[in-house]
């Protein structure tokens, strides 16, 4: 597919500061925020920025490439979509913009649970080549059913999520009333007033829901309700016991996401998972954790011949992408990055955000004389 973009968001800093402008508030701040004091949130970034790169300029240059292989798929880039809860909420059908979008430039779009399209609906825009992420249920019924429901779809990566054993703290969303759909306190109504585009294109697809857990959910579930309904319905702690009939069940690749240490690299080997994401879920769990990139070099040169090993939090360009594989990251992953370009940009956000990141990976890919994804670790500086 060819590269372009809109060359008035020639950055990621661009397209946040369009998005801040275009969705309300209590949107913009649930997306943008991490949790407690932000600690984490900035340290991702921060630390990620602190790896320097070293360019061979006299080598023998035959031309880079970003073409990737995971899991025996050649991926277009190292780099593909992260599952967000409530993306609809952010901007209206984002996830089917983005699910087009990765399809279109062959990159990986990974569905998460608590977002607002449908398993089903993600795997037609993608022929079949959605990932899905799985909130773990209380229920091994409703585990089960949302799993067969992935397998039937094609999806080819099921990724269990075990870095939420307990919701994150958010002084913003706690503020904002932030519930699905939002609350409507004088405050939000007035967030709405001063967005038109947002809230016409809201009322054009409707109020965002739970489009995965539909089925599931009683009729006539008010607000109230629904907070209590996902407390009794998932539970985010993960331990072996609850992995080995999901890694029995799937026959696909199984990623384990949330990954910190090597204690939880070591079982995801023992229990004959595929793959693993080093992430703190955006700095929204953990404020006093490490930034991701500090357990990926480790983890990546002790286990990386025995698992894939992957990354997502912090990472937002494509020079984040090279300094997140230099340090020994398989292939990355990114969410804030492409909300803030469907947010800023509508069904164009998509397209624009992957041709701009493949646009910046390649231009330092090029610069250091790297021809390969798989050569970056050849050009840390340690």
């Amino acid at each position: 597919m060819a590269i372009s973009f809109d060359t008035r968001y020639p950055s990621m800093d661009d397209l946040r500061a369009k998005a801040k402008k275009k969705i309300p508030k209590f949107a913009f701040e649930y997306l943008d925020g991490g949790c407690n004091e932000d600690v984490n949130l900035v340290r991702n970034t921060a630390e990620l920025r602190e790896v320097q790169l070293k360019p061979n300029y006299l080598r023998e240059h035959h031309g880079s490439s970003l073409k990737t292989k995971l899991f025996g798929v050649e991926y277009d880039a190292p780099f593909g979509i992260a599952p967000v809860g409530l993306q609809g909420l952010m901007w209206p059908n984002s996830p089917e913009i983005l699910a087009k979008a990765a399809f279109e430039h062959n990159v990986p779009f990974i569905l998460s649970t608590v977002t607002t399209t449908s398993i089903e609906r993600a795997s037609e825009l993608t022929e079949g080549n959605a990932w899905f992420q799985l909130y773990h249920p209380t229920d091994n019924k409703l585990r089960d059913d949302i799993i067969n429901r992935a397998a039937v779809a094609e999806c080819p990566v099921l990724v269990i999520l075990c870095d939420v054993p307990t919701f994150g703290f958010r002084p913003r969303d706690i503020r904002n009333g932030l519930a699905m759909p939002p609350k409507m306190n004088l405050s939000n109504i007035l967030q709405v007033f001063g967005r038109p585009h947002w809230a016409i294109e809201t009322l054009k697809h409707g109020i965002p829901t739970f489009e995965v857990l539909k089925p599931y959910m009683p009729k006539g579930l008010d607000l109230k309700q629904l907070g209590k309904f996902m407390d009794q319905t998932f539970s985010g702690r993960l331990n072996a016991e609850k992995i080995k009939p999901i890694r029995d069940m799937w026959k696909g690749k199984l990623v384990l996401k949330g990954v910190a240490s090597e204690f939880d690299t070591e079982e995801a080997i023992r229990l004959g998972l595929d793959g693993i994401i080093v992430s703190n879920h955006g700095g929204r769990q953990l404020d006093a954790g490490q930034s991701t990139v500090k357990p990926l070099a480790t983890i990546a040169e002790k286990y990386g011949n025995q698992i894939e090993v992957m990354m997502d939090s912090g990472v937002r360009s494509g020079p984040d992408v090279a300094r997140a594989m230099a340090s020994g990251a398989k292939f990355t992953f990114m969410g804030r990055s492409f909300m803030y370009g469907v947010s800023a940009l509508g069904k164009k956000g998509g397209n624009h955000t992957i041709s701009l990141l493949k646009t910046e990976l390649q231009q330092v890919m090029e610069q250091l004389c790297c021809e390969k994804t798989s050569d970056f670790t050849n050009h840390l500086i340690k």
